[in-house]
């Protein structure tokens, strides 16, 4: 009996956690650290750094928990996310409410108290936008994407401001990068799955773009803007060529991948642009940390 509990014990914690979804987490703890790095003028604040980050991953955890629970409904009919914790029934709303909440306004208050007002300002505009603005509007309009990629964008200005405690160009560049990286990104993944998005009841381009031609022109321009904000940080100082070099190779390799999909339009080359997206960002930010302008 004992064995038993602590199993259940155990899956439930592990529930918890699959409610934070980790990997979209780690992307925007990766991004943050960024624009955190690139602020930093001198030794780095480790204590700082670590505040920064821990704030950051609450609200983004509790931000996804409260985006799952609201679209528990719509998940449980889509094959790609029926088995999340709450449409598979294995957790229950009202403590799942409590968690998200406490999570995020735990992550907004250490931000506004351990790092400065406006992060923790810019982390509750995170999930304000996030909850209340793209996720009801994602069941009605396509343009929701683009909407979308204003709060997953807002982490790696976070990041900045923790840092000089302003939003200056600088982090608008960064904003940028991220705003841009994640249509092609999600417009990927809806091309894959848009059967299942269309059984979820969501809206998105490459369910109502049925021949893939308005997919495929968002696909290729927001790489090309991807592309060319890319290698503003050295333009602006804040890298070096190496930076720049890699930054070109990347876009461009980003970019074939994409025209890829729009002039063949199938589901092999989504996924190719899919993985390109999830290899792009790290790589990305990698060479930010390696080739950093002296400051």
């Amino acid at each position: 009996m004992k064995i038993s509990k602590e199993i259940d014990w155990k899956t439930h914690l592990a529930d918890y956690w699959e409610l934070t979804k980790p990997g979209v987490t780690f992307m925007v703890i990766i991004s943050t650290l960024g624009g955190f790095y690139l602020a930093t003028q001198g030794s780095l604040d480790f204590l700082l750094l670590f505040n920064t980050l821990l704030g950051t991953w609450l609200v983004a955890g509790g931000t996804n928990a409260l985006n799952q629970l609201i679209e528990h409904e719509n998940d449980a009919r889509m094959k790609r996310t029926r088995k999340r914790p709450l449409p598979a029934g294995r957790l229950q709303s009202g403590p799942v409410i409590l968690f998200s909440l406490a999570i995020s306004i735990l992550g907004i208050l250490h931000l506004s108290l351990s790092v400065n007002s406006l992060t923790g300002l810019l982390a509750a505009l995170t999930l304000g936008s996030y909850i209340f603005i793209y996720t009801p509007l994602k069941r009605k309009n396509p343009l929701s994407t683009i909407v979308g990629a204003v709060p997953g964008a807002l982490p790696a200005m976070g990041g900045w401001v923790a840092v000089r405690g302003a939003i200056d160009v600088e982090s608008w560049v960064l904003f940028a990068i991220l705003f841009f990286w994640q249509l092609p990104h999600f417009l990927a993944i809806a091309w894959i799955y848009r059967e299942d998005y269309a059984r979820g009841g969501f809206p998105v381009l490459p369910v109502l773009d049925r021949d893939g031609a308005q997919t495929s022109l968002h696909i290729v321009f927001t790489c090309l803007a991807l592309l060319s904000v890319s290698l503003l940080p050295t333009l602006m100082g804040l890298t070096g060529t190496v930076y720049f070099l890699g930054a070109l190779i990347l876009g461009l390799a980003f970019l074939i991948s994409g025209v890829r999909v729009a002039l063949l339009k199938t589901n092999r080359y989504a996924k190719q642009l899919l993985h390109a997206s999830i290899i792009y960002l790290p790589v990305l930010m990698a060479l930010m940390f390696i080739d950093k302008a002296p400051m």
